[in-house]
């Protein structure tokens, strides 16, 4: 898929600011960018203190804030029997599309649809 591979390629070669990852992120959410999103969002998780105070997220869709939650919660939730992830809801983009084209479902869209295509074929 074209638009995947153009996502991936430009994921791996943007630097991200805090002057620019509010754009992108408003970017990659209003195209369906979803590893694209979660790379702005950990961005945000490891740079906090310096993003509080001079960021205005003011115009930022609030469904960011479960994406955002998601990404400060990640790893915590591990089964302790198998040591894998086994909560769709934690598991990063990458892991959501390996497990829909091990399934051969579509790969494509944002976080939440992944989530719910590989819940509805489980």
């Amino acid at each position: 898929n074209l638009k995947l591979e153009a996502e991936a390629c430009y994921a791996r070669s943007v630097t991200l600011t805090v002057g620019n990852m509010l754009d992108i992120l408003l970017y990659a959410d209003s195209k369906n960018c979803a590893l694209l999103k979660e790379l702005v969002i950990d961005f945000m998780v490891e740079n906090w203190e310096g993003i509080i105070g001079k960021v205005s997220f003011q115009d930022v869709p609030g469904s960011i804030a479960t994406d955002l939650l998601t990404a400060m919660g990640r790893g915590e939730r591990i089964d302790k029997e198998s040591n894998k992830r086994t909560d769709y809801n934690v598991m990063r983009v990458g892991t959501l599309r390996k497990k829909l084209h091990e399934k051969g479902l579509d790969i494509d869209g944002s976080r939440e649809a992944m989530i719910t295509l590989l819940k509805e074929h489980s």
